[in-house]
């Protein structure tokens, strides 16, 4: 017959061991203390003034665009600016062959002595018959004909007066200036090339890059969105604001840019509509042609309510819903709409007020009616209680 050897521990010192060993055996116990409500973090939601904005792709363009093309016929003798170069309007560019033009003002000059002679001559007479008329020296008719020959010196004058006048407008034009100020590009012709008056094709394009366009494009069906809504009153126009531009690299634009215009049509093909900013550009850091995005103010949100993404969850259909801790500190689910992303926030239409506290940290461990412990986000964290140290007098 086995016999059960006798236990070298009392029973109650070997009860305490138990304890020790299993610290949730005593939480099991009919009647033990319930476990502390998990603890979550909220974010207390606050009415704000939001400006929403869009980022929309464009393309830069240069504020003025000149082609230089001859207007006279000639021979290239020089170039008179440096290509890639700042230029000023008026400062010569090209000096043509102008020997022919020269003539031709020599000579209208010519012209134009000869009929002021003429004319001195056909004053003198006339004068001479307007006295001798009075004596009745000559008839009447040979002074009507002394006055008409004057007339018709004074007239041959003036003619004479426009084609030097007209020979001086050919012989300037010999001398091809810049139109605009601006940065004039590679020349297409050299010296000694010929070059004629019109021609389609230009021999150096000249760019105002300061300030400079940017070409952005939008949807038709977002701009009258926002029409609508701000004829409703839920957005104030923001026109005025600045724009901010983001370079390809992602980096930020120093200067910020202006709305110049919106086109009033939409482009079949895409179904967008044309948008000009106009931006500074004192160092040329944009150049013609660069893909750049720019983030446009589409109106301004008063009262707006804007909750953390991470407070924002989708059932499998894509319905939003956010969980709250009510007045009694109890998980309250509330189902929300939400329109767009404000940075990393939500802009929230539908489903919550202001003070509500959304959990955002701890979602997947509570659930609706539950009672948790709330921490505000970016609050300080508590500072933990030592417990007193047990009594090792205690056996």
């Amino acid at each position: 017959m086995l016999t059960r050897a006798p236990s070298r521990f009392p029973q109650p010192l070997l009860f305490l061991l138990i304890l020790a060993a299993y610290p949730d055996a005593r939480a099991q116990q009919p009647g033990g203390p319930s476990p502390p409500p998990p603890a979550v973090t909220v974010v207390t939601l606050k009415a704000e003034t939001v400006t929403l904005t869009r980022e929309l792709p464009g393309r830069t363009n240069p504020y003025l665009v000149a082609e230089v093309r001859p207007q006279v016929s000639g021979i290239i003798q020089r170039q008179l600016f440096t290509e890639g170069k700042m230029v000023r309007a008026g400062q010569p560019l090209y000096q043509l062959d102008d020997e022919t033009y020269q003539a031709d003002v020599n000579s209208a000059k010519a012209s134009l002595a000869r009929a002021q002679a003429k004319l001195e001559a056909a004053r003198l007479t006339a004068k001479r018959a307007s006295e001798l008329v009075k004596a009745n020296a000559v008839s009447q008719q040979e002074n009507e004909d002394a006055t008409a020959a004057l007339r018709q010196a004074e007239a041959d004058v003036k003619v004479s007066q426009a084609a030097v006048d007209s020979a001086g407008v050919v012989l300037k034009r010999a001398r091809i200036a810049a139109p605009i100020d601006g940065r004039i590009g590679k020349s297409s012709v050299t010296q000694g090339a010929l070059v004629t008056a019109n021609q389609t094709a230009p021999l150096a394009t000249i760019q105002q890059l300061d300030p400079i366009y940017i070409d952005l494009t939008q949807s038709s069906s977002e701009i009258l969105q926002i029409r609508k809504e701000v004829a409703a009153g839920n957005l104030a126009s923001t026109a005025n604001l600045p724009v901010t531009i983001l370079l390809e690299d992602g980096s930020e634009y120093a200067q910020r840019g202006r709305l110049a215009f919106s086109e009033v049509t939409v482009d079949p093909s895409t179904g967008t509509t044309a948008i000009r900013v106009i931006v500074p550009n004192p160092k040329d850091v944009l150049l013609p042609g660069m893909y750049v995005r720019a983030v446009v103010s589409t109106g301004q949100r008063k009262d707006a309510l804007l909750a953390p993404q991470s407070g924002i969850t989708r059932d499998p259909k894509g319905n939003a819903s956010a969980l709250v801790v009510n007045a009694e500190d109890k998980v309250e689910a509330r189902p929300v709409k939400v329109s767009r992303t404000v940075g990393d926030q939500w802009l929230v239409e539908e489903g919550l007020k202001a003070e509500d506290r959304v959990i955002v940290e701890g979602v997947m461990k509570v659930k609706p009616g539950m009672p948790v412990k709330a921490t505000e986000a970016g609050a300080p964290p508590a500072v933990p209680v030592t417990p007193p140290a047990p009594d090792s007098a205690q056996k």
